[in-house]
C-alpha cells in the first residue's frame, strides 16, 4: 500500500505553453549545403574502448538519414565524457566513428563516413571542404576545447565562431545537453540559421505528452542515489502527478524522515526537512506518495555481497539496502496497473550487480504490461535507459525512451532549457 491511501481528482496541470521549434523541413533546399549537426554521442565505453550500448548512437539515425537524402554535406559535432577542456585521447570520438560507420553501412550503404582529429582549425576547414554530397564528417571532442562548457558566455561565442565557419545552418539533435548552455549546443544556434533534428522533436512532443496534458492517472517512478537531484522535479510533480513512486538510494532519505532506521544505506539527513515538507505536500494535494516497505540489504556493496530482504525502516546497521524488496515490487506493480502515462526517471537499486537488480527489471516489466493495456510509458533517460537496454528490452517495448537523463529531469521540473529555447 501507498503512504498516503488516497487519489487524486481530475484537476488540470499548468504547464508551459506549447513549446514550437523550428525543425530540419524549415531549412529551404539543403542540396550542397554544409550542415552543422550538434549530436550526443556520449556513450559507455570499456576498459578497450568498446562502446556497449550503442542507443544514442541509433538515436541520432533518422536525422543523419533525413539530411542524406536530402544531399547535404554533413559535419557532426559531439561529445564523450567529461576531458575537462584538454585533449584526452580517452576521450576520443574515434571508435564512435567506426561504430556509427558500421551501422550506417546496413542502411545507407554508399554514404561516407570520415573522422577528423580536430574541431577547429585548418585540419576542420579542410575535411570539410573535400566533403561531397551526402558524405558525412564527425569531428573530435567538442570538449576537448575548454570554451565549449566556459561559464564566461565571451569564450563561448568565440568558439561558437570558429564551428560557425564550418557550415552554412545548424541542426541540434543533442537532447542530452539542450539544458546547458554550451557553445556547440547554444551559442552556434544564434550565429547560422537553426532547427531541431528529428529526436529533439520527438523527445519534446513525448515529454509535452506526458506532462503537459496527459491520460490519467499519471504514476511517476523517480529512483537514483539522490534526493538533492531531483528536488526540483518532486515539487513540481506533487502539483502534477496522481501517483508518486520513490525508489533507488533516494528512497531512504525519506524513510529516515519517517523515523525509519537505513543502517549504511546512501542517505542525506540534510535533506529530511525538505522530504518532510514534500510528504505534507502530498497528503495536501491528494497524491499517492509510495516508498519502499522492504529492501534488498547487503552487508557491503559488491554483486557478491551477502543479501537478505529486510523491511525499510528496519535495515541492520551494519547493511545497506541495494534494490527494493518483493512486497514493493508487488506494491509498485499494482500501483502501476492501472495508469495510463507512466514516466520513469532512476534505476531502483544497483542494477549493475545482477543480484540487486530485480526491482529495477520488474519496473521495466511493469511498464512494458502497461504499454500493452494502452498506456503512454517513457523511460527517463540515462541509468534507466542503461537498464532496460541492459535487460534486453526493445524500442518498442516502451512509447519513448529518453536519450537525456539530465534534460529529462528539468523538462520534468518545468525549467526553460537554453538549448531549446534557442530553437523556438
Amino acid at each position: 500500500m501507498g503512504l498516503f491511501n488516497t487519489t487524486s481528482g481530475n484537476s488540470t496541470i499548468c504547464w508551459r505553453k506549447n513549446l514550437k521549434l523550428k525543425t530540419i523541413s524549415d531549412l529551404k533546399d539543403l542540396k550542397g549545403k554544409r550542415v552543422l549537426v550538434r549530436l550526443d554521442f556520449n556513450v559507455p565505453l570499456d576498459d578497450k574502448k568498446n562502446i556497449t550500448d550503442n542507443g544514442r548512437i541509433l538515436a541520432a539515425l533518422p536525422t543523419l538519414k533525413k539530411l542524406v537524402q536530402s544531399d547535404a554535406k554533413i559535419i557532426i559535432l559531439a561529445h564523450l565524457g567529461r576531458p575537462k577542456g584538454e585533449i584526452n585521447l580517452k576521450f576520443s570520438l574515434e571508435p564512435v566513428s567506426a561504430r556509427l560507420s558500421q551501422i550506417l553501412a546496413k542502411i545507407l550503404p554508399n554514404v561516407k563516413i570520415k573522422f577528423c582529429h580536430k574541431t577547429i582549425g585548418q585540419e576542420a576547414l579542410s575535411a570539410v571542404g573535400n566533403l561531397q554530397n551526402g558524405e558525412i564528417v564527425l569531428l573530435e571532442n567538442v570538449r576537448f576545447d575548454a570554451r565549449e562548457t566556459s561559464d564566461i558566455e565571451e569564450q563561448r561565442i568565440e568558439l561558437a565562431k570558429e564551428y560557425a565557419k564550418l557550415g552554412d545552418v545548424f541542426v541540434s539533435d543533442g537532447f542530452g545537453v539542450v539544458h546547458r548552455k554550451q557553445a556547440s549546443v547554444y551559442d552556434i544556434a544564434k550565429l547560422l540559421p537553426s532547427a531541431a533534428g528529428e529526436l529533439i522533436s520527438k523527445e519534446v512532443n513525448a515529454l509535452n505528452q506526458a506532462i503537459k496534458n496527459p491520460k490519467r492517472p499519471l504514476a511517476v517512478i523517480l529512483g537514483g542515489s539522490k534526493v538533492s537531484d531531483k528536488l526540483g522535479v518532486i515539487s513540481n510533480l506533487l502539483n502534477k502527478a496522481n501517483k508518486l513512486l520513490i525508489c533507488g538510494g533516494m528512497s531512504y532519505t525519506f524513510t529516515l524522515a519517517l523515523g525509519g532506521k537505513v543502517g549504511k544505506s546512501l542517505q542525506e539527513p540534510d535533506q529530511i526537512e525538505n522530504v518532510k515538507k514534500y510528504i505534507e505536500q502530498a497528503k495536501k494535494n491528494k497524491v499517492d506518495l509510495i516508498i519502499p516497505e522492504d529492501t534488498v540489504a547487503a552487508d557491503e556493496f559488491s554483486p557478491n555481497a551477502n543479501k537478505e530482504i529486510v523491511p525499510s525502516n528496519e535495515i541492520p546497521d551494519n547493511m545497506e539496502g541495494l534494490d527494493i524488496g518483493p512486497k514493493t515490487i508487488e506494491t509498485f506493480a499494482k500501483a502501476l496497473e492501472l495508469a495510463k502515462t507512466i514516466v520513469w526517471n532512476g534505476p531502483a537499486g544497483v542494477f549493475e550487480f545482477d543480484a540487486f537488480s530485480t526491482g529495477t527489471k520488474a519496473i521495466a516489466q511493469a511498464l512494458i504490461k502497461a504499454k500493452n493495456n494502452g498506456a503512454f510509458t517513457i523511460v527517463g533517460g540515462g541509468d534507466s535507459a542503461a537498464a532496460v537496454r541492459k535487460f534486453g528490452f526493445t524500442e518498442n517495448d516502451f512509447s519513448h525512451i529518453s536519450t537525456g537523463g539530465g534534460a529529462s529531469l528539468e523538462f520534468l521540473e518545468g525549467k526553460t532549457l537554453p538549448g531549446l529555447n534557442v530553437l523556438k
